[in-house]
């Protein structure tokens, strides 16, 4: 029998000299092609490489080069749930009192939560503070004292009015879930310099978790090492004290087979990210056991700081968030790199009592949380400075989004308002004494250099060494960003 006939007709055609031709000419064109879109996939659409930071899953923790070199080496990043009235603290508008009782003009009459009322002057007066002159209200005296170490930016706004939504959207780019946070991104790209404390800390609220919940401070995507550790003064981090009758030798030593035999299972599964941040976490674990007892122990700070802080007075839920204040400052002076510092609760909202969501009664329920969060947030900024903390240490105090300029139909709260709001800069690399953008003249839109969270989340980035368009992680065929695909960075606010 002919062996050609044995080959199939597909096979034939193979053969045939001028299919062949054809065939190996689409092929090397396709190889071509094939070579030009992967050089091209090396480029996002801003035109740059990324940079996908280079680590060791064994050693996640590392510390890591920036991008470029900035003052600022770690960041402590103040959230308060619920939206804080800009109008009632940082941003002054005179026609609020100048048009208080009237129907506000060219404003919506239904907002978030149903419709509104008139225009309310604020509920504190307003007052110059320091050689700036910066104008801010008695509702915050203390932090208004501060008011030339800090950089303003007044023209903040963000595309949703739902708290869960606010929350992510400022935490990590995005209105939905699944997505790495701030603080994971830090990490991811800097690391950490200390050795023997998580890289990223979230210090939850004494009431418990804000809306978001972990999300706030959650990996998303990015390895699972880069999540936050949550605790607090009042909860240390679970499964971290000793057993009676053992010592801490007995710790060292057998945290010293425990890794010798980690080391071992890593060297069955190479490249298994997964695997080796679990170890990574439980070998962290185990010097947590050494060093957090002696963090956690706050008695150790002289009265003088517990006085300034006012852990010794006020409210017990002020007492609570000043111990926690000043387990931000020690974390920091630890080498953490990123603090994350809660003023504010309550997945399922508060209505003011758990957080700053003052949709009734807000003189009364801003005043609440005001008194909780004035005196030890500004001891911990002022502490922090006096200790020269500030020259390495970014403070970033910010919310989710503003309140209205009018009452709500109740007539004694003020609804959620996505379309301006105030949050503020403080330490390494940033103007001191500063104001950026301006809302309207009822501090109802931003109207002066209009500043979006991308804006706010590139900047952050840019304080830290780090380009907001190269800083990605490959996720689902895509290069994902904390900015996503927008944001510029404010240089106006950079010293």
């Amino acid at each position: 029998m002919n062996e050609a006939e044995n080959i199939s007709v597909h096979g034939k055609r193979l053969l045939d000299r001028r299919n062949f031709m054809r065939n190996a000419g689409m092929s090397v064109g396709g190889l071509g092609l094939a070579q030009l879109l992967a050089a091209e996939s090396t480029t996002e659409f801003s035109g740059k490489a990324p940079i996908r930071p280079s680590f060791d899953p064994d050693n996640p923790y590392l510390p890591r080069h920036p991008h470029f070199d900035m003052p600022a080496k770690k960041v402590l990043v103040i959230f308060c749930p619920g939206a804080v009235s800009h109008v009632d603290t940082f941003d002054y508008k005179p026609d609020l009192t100048k048009y208080h009782g009237q129907k506000p003009p060219g404003m919506p009459a239904v907002t978030f939560e149903g419709p509104s009322g008139n225009i309310a002057k604020p509920f504190w007066d307003f007052k110059p503070r320091g050689q700036s002159g910066k104008m801010t209200s008695e509702l915050l005296p203390n932090l208004g004292a501060l008011a030339d170490d800090f950089c303003f930016l007044h023209s903040l706004n963000t595309q949703t009015s739902a708290h869960p939504q606010g929350e992510n959207f400022l935490h990590t780019g995005f209105t939905m879930e699944g997505f790495p946070s701030f603080g994971a991104w830090a990490t991811y790209a800097l690391g950490s310099s200390s050795e023997d404390l998580p890289a990223f800390v979230a210090i939850n609220d004494p009431r418990g978790l804000a809306r978001s919940g972990k999300n706030n401070f959650g990996n998303g995507f990015l390895p699972a090492a880069f999540q936050g550790t949550d605790f607090n003064a009042k909860n240390p981090p679970a499964n971290l004290r000793r057993p009676e009758g053992y010592t801490s030798a007995d710790d060292k030593s057998t945290i010293e087979l425990l890794k010798q035999l980690n080391g071992n299972h890593l060297e069955k599964y190479p490249g298994d990210a997964n695997l080796a941040a679990r170890v990574a976490s439980y070998e962290l674990a185990g010097q947590m056991q050494l060093s957090v007892p002696d963090m956690m122990d706050l008695s150790k700070e002289p009265e003088s700081i517990h006085k300034e802080y006012g852990t010794d007075s006020g409210s017990d839920l002020k007492k609570e968030y000043a111990k926690n204040c000043i387990l931000a400052r020690r974390l920091l002076e630890k080498g953490v790199r990123v603090v994350q510092l809660f003023n504010g609760s309550d997945p399922a909202g508060g209505n003011g009592i758990t957080n700053w969501d003052s949709h009734s009664n807000i003189k009364d329920t801003h005043a609440m949380q005001a008194e909780i969060m004035d005196q030890p947030t500004a001891a911990l900024i002022s502490d922090m400075k006096r200790r020269g903390m500030l020259d390495d240490t970014l403070i970033v105090w910010c919310t989710e989004f503003g309140r209205m300029p009018f009452l709500q139909g109740n007539g004694t709260g003020r609804d959620h308002n996505p379309s301006a709001f105030t949050c503020f800069l403080a330490g390494a690399g940033v103007k001191k004494g500063f104001s950026y953008g301006e809302s309207d003249e009822f501090g109802y839109k931003a109207a002066v250099d209009p500043t979006s969270v991308y804006d706010f989340n590139a900047t952050i980035l840019h304080l830290l060494g780090l380009d907001h368009e190269r800083l990605s992680y490959y996720h689902n065929g895509l290069e994902r960003r904390l900015t996503n695909v927008h944001g510029h960075v404010i240089h106006d606010v950079v010293a």
